[in-house]
């Protein structure tokens, strides 16, 4: 699975206009609902909250991954926001993140779930990759930016 099959322009954020996390989860939520990629806002908040309570998913060096199942997501789908300064999302080295990838599918597709979110983990794993997304301008940009290292990622 490529990120670019589950992610589009339309669904990056560049910059964020939240400040907190909970406020970018939020923010987030409402851009999948605005593209119609989910069918219930509350729903999927809710779900991605609920995860996120458990334990954070600010995976470390300046990156955040929140995500969850519902059936208000009819197919598993991707958002991407970059934060303009860096943002406390708990993550695990204590450190702020900028860049968030948010990532909602129903219940019952969970190993295509844990394909996208492993895709996702490998290529933030990349510290130039991370650096140029957190730099790009526009979502144009950065989806330009993703689909070029996936090029990379899927020839090596």
């Amino acid at each position: 699975m490529k990120l670019k099959e589950i992610l589009s322009e339309d669904l990056i954020k560049v910059p964020l206009a939240g400040r907190e996390k909970k406020q970018i989860i939020e923010e987030m939520v409402e851009m999948l609902a605005t593209a119609r990629r989910i069918n219930n806002k509350a729903e999927v908040l809710k779900a991605i909250l609920d995860r996120e309570a458990l334990m954070s998913t600010g995976v470390g060096d300046g990156v955040a991954i929140p995500h969850g199942k519902a059936e208000a997501a009819p197919e598993i789908v991707a958002a991407l926001g970059i934060a303009k300064a860096p943002v406390d999302f708990d993550a695990i080295d204590d450190k702020p993140v900028n860049l968030v990838w948010l990532l909602v599918g129903p219940p019952h597709q969970t190993g295509p779930h844990l394909k996208a979110l492993s895709r996702i983990s490998r290529l933030v794993h990349k510290r130039d990759f991370r650096e140029r997304l957190a730099t790009a301008s526009t979502a144009a940009d950065a989806f330009g930016a993703i689909s070029r290292e996936e090029e990379l990622v899927h020839e090596a």
